[in-house]
């Protein structure tokens, strides 16, 4: 259970990078309904990673939360906001998710 709420809070942290992303692009009262969405985004990632760190290893779930913020954020920022996508980017993306597996493996 704990490895979900790890993993919903790493959404989480995608959602309120997001939001920053979006709160740029806008003006007036839109730009302050995102930067509310990037408050409880980031309220609620950080809550998860409370809990979440109380049952495993702090160091393992900080990278895989970061890792999952990451990952996602490059995601979103590639379909979303129209980032450039080339081989390298996408190889050390890659390399990025695997060794987020690989430390939910090797994890107790």
């Amino acid at each position: 259970m704990n490895w979900i709420l790890l993993f919903i809070a790493g959404l989480f942290e995608v959602m309120f990078a997001t939001c920053l992303g979006k709160a740029k692009e806008t003006t007036g009262s839109e730009a302050y309904l995102w930067y509310f969405g990037f408050f409880i985004s980031l309220l609620i990632s950080m809550l998860l990673l409370i809990k979440v760190t109380q049952s495993l290893p702090i160091g393992t779930s900080y990278a895989i939360w970061t890792g999952i913020g990451a990952v996602g954020t490059v995601l979103i920022g590639i379909f979303l906001f129209k980032e450039p996508v080339d081989f390298l980017r996408l190889f050390f993306l890659a390399t990025l998710i695997l060794s987020i597996v690989g430390l939910k493996f090797v994890s107790h």
